[in-house]
């Protein structure tokens, strides 16, 4: 069997894949593969190790209706079409559970960073601006006993959730379609309707997925109804905000603050107004970049296809 590796991924999963027997052809070029190119290396294959940034949409998979499994870099796949899969009979599978210490890691640094103006601070210094104490200046916020309100409490918002009870004392109150036992039992969390959480956080952080529903949620009604010193942070997807009316929002004093790992569109122009202010964070979607967590991304990716040729089951499916 050959197996296509979109990308210049951790070396484990070409490693695996060829212990097990499997032809691995890897892009070996430090750019994304366009989407010719991509329809024209899957053509000789027959499974896809990609990333997520790769489009699988309904034309590519009828173009490459032959494949038997896509093995998707990351936990998230909004950018497969899996209807369209599914009907096609190809497996889609996923790297869930490895990015979570990472992930909340992201997440937690830009509420720090963003409660005291951190990025603004740094910069300041290199442009020189560093003179004398102004005792009321540059004055950031304190989290400690906040309510922190995580939309989509899973595995990664439930790590975020821990930090900030730990390091903060902070009261954790959630929105997810159904109720987490978990963190309504370890952290003494709370469910609550969306409204409840825009009009209670101090803090919001976002740990959805992507879906019809969750796109552009976060829109100028949605800031209008949160706190004016809330702090806005999403390390899940751009798409989950509307970035003018977060734009918006901040330049009106709606919000106080927003940390962000994740853009609309990405990359994001190095001329757009969030970079410039004071209280806004800004990361190029760095919250799986850690070794540990790219090394189990790759492992669990290549395990997928491994074990759907092995015993007929991939451990991590998306669509059953």
């Amino acid at each position: 069997m050959k197996v296509l590796i979109s990308r210049l991924f951790p070396v484990v999963a070409e490693q695996l894949l060829k212990k097990e027997g499997f032809t691995v052809i890897s892009w070996d070029k430090d750019r994304p593969m366009s989407a010719m190119e991509l329809v024209s290396n899957a053509k000789k294959v027959n499974a896809l190790l990609c990333a997520s940034s790769d489009r699988i949409d309904a034309g590519f998979l009828k173009t490459c209706s032959h494949l038997d499994i896509i093995s998707q870099f990351s936990v998230g796949y909004d950018n497969i079409d899996v209807p369209a899969a599914t009907e096609l009979g190809i497996a889609i599978g996923n790297a869930p559970g490895a990015m979570n210490e990472a992930t909340a890691d992201i997440a937690f640094g830009l509420m720090l960073a963003v409660s005291r103006k951190m990025f603004a601070m740094h910069k300041s210094i290199i442009e020189g601006k560093w003179s004398y104490f102004r005792p009321t200046a540059n004055l950031g916020i304190e989290l400690k006993h906040k309510t922190l309100g995580i939309f989509g409490l899973g595995r990664i918002g439930m790590e975020m959730a821990k930090r900030c009870r730990g390091a903060y004392e902070m009261k954790i109150i959630y929105h997810n379609r159904t109720a987490n036992p978990l963190a309504d039992a370890h952290l003494d969390a709370s469910l609550v309707t969306f409204n409840e959480l825009l009009a209670q956080s101090d803090i919001i952080s976002v740990h959805c997925a992507l879906t019809p529903e969750t796109k552009g949620i976060f829109n100028l009604s949605a800031f209008d109804r949160m706190k004016r010193s809330a702090i806005f942070i999403n390390t899940s997807r751009g798409a989950v905000h509307c970035e003018p009316d977060l734009i918006h929002a901040l330049e009106s004093g709606s919000i106080w603050g927003a940390g962000l790992d994740v853009t609309d569109p990405e990359p994001m122009s190095p001329d757009n107004p969030l970079l410039s202010m004071e209280n806004v964070c800004v990361l190029p979607h760095i919250g799986s970049a850690t070794v540990e967590a790219r090394d189990e991304m790759a492992r669990l990716a290549a395990e997928n296809i491994i074990s759907y040729y092995k015993n007929g089951k991939v451990p991590h499916l998306v669509n059953p």
